[in-house]
């Protein structure tokens, strides 16, 4: 089958994007067309996918998003953002509802972060720190604390965005000591019931500095939802204030971000870009993940630079 798609990012986090209001496939397919597409050394490269599926009587339209290795989590907070231009491109509106795997999101135009960058605002939650919802086999809340049977001495947070995240705040990142406990998270380990994300967070002053191992993709440029965690962990750990905007810095770039913390509901609101770089078409078979050609048709070389001069 031939599938017309756009490629995107949302702070430096890259996907392919796809209508797929009208594209009838199963999970399975959709997970062999995740893998080979995002194939960093197949035909196009990428984090993962993003499906744009049709509304019902609750939302605008329906997000879907698949990781590089086919799995599907409850959300993707940079790909939301892209997936939801598209959205408001295609049924010619600025704000809606989107429903995700098994919760929902707000989301609207915003201002441009910069000039030329197309923003999205998000706003996703309550953030849940209830062991059962974080998938994390312990009897009471991780807040700030050594967590038995995790083989780090650092102090974590785990919270539920929904998807898990485990959260460290660090004087400095050390890339490879975030890997090995995110390798040691992926392969499935008792204390977790799904995996989980885990980030390593610098307090920059009134700012914050994330990278994260991000579950079915590995070391990435941004993980949406866990600046979104890191935001409310340094909140609820008393190290930055809720209700106050504050920028998240990451290897791909920055978004800005805002934990309403209990008073607010413990929602968190994202506004960051969501830039479209190239659309293209390619042919798939996702009865075997067989891809064939590959055809760039429109290049998006305004916006690219855009966001290469935003970031510095």
């Amino acid at each position: 089958m031939e599938l017309n798609f756009t490629k995107c990012h949302g702070s430096g986090n890259d996907f392919i994007l796809l209508d797929a209001r009208a594209i009838d496939l199963d999970d399975a397919s959709w997970g062999r067309v995740a893998r080979v597409l995002s194939d960093r050394a197949g035909p196009v490269g990428a984090d993962g996918i993003l499906l744009l599926t049709a509304g019902d009587a609750g939302s605008d339209f329906g997000f879907r998003v698949f990781n590089s290795d086919g799995s599907e989590p409850e959300t993707c907070l940079n790909g939301l953002r892209c997936l939801a231009r598209a959205g408001f491109e295609a049924l010619g509106i600025e704000a809606a509802r989107v429903r995700l795997k098994t919760s929902g999101a707000q989301v609207a135009r915003e201002a441009d972060l910069a000039p030329g960058v197309y923003t999205v605002r998000e706003t996703v939650g309550p953030v849940a720190t209830d062991p059962a919802a974080v998938g994390i086999r312990v009897s009471a809340p991780v807040i700030d604390v050594v967590v038995p049977g995790l083989p780090s001495d650092r102090a974590f947070t785990a919270l539920a965005m929904p998807n898990p995240h485990l959260i460290t705040f660090v004087e400095r990142v050390d890339v490879d000591e975030l890997v090995a406990l995110g390798q040691w998270c992926e392969a499935g380990p008792e204390l977790l019931v799904d995996r989980a994300n885990v980030s390593f967070v610098e307090v920059r002053g009134a700012d914050l500095f994330v990278q994260t191992f991000e579950r079915g993709v590995g070391l990435t440029n941004a993980c949406g939802s866990a600046m979104a965690a890191s935001a409310h962990a340094a909140g609820l750990t008393g190290r930055l204030p809720f209700g106050a905007w504050l920028t998240v810095f990451n290897p791909g770039g920055r978004v800005r971000a805002r934990a309403e913390g209990p008073a607010g509901g413990d929602m968190v609101t994202i506004a960051g870009n969501a830039t479209f770089e190239w659309d293209g078409v390619v042919e798939i078979d996702p009865a075997t993940g067989v891809a064939g050609e590959l055809r760039v048709v429109r290049r998006r070389e305004d916006e690219v630079a855009a966001w290469a001069a935003a970031r510095g």
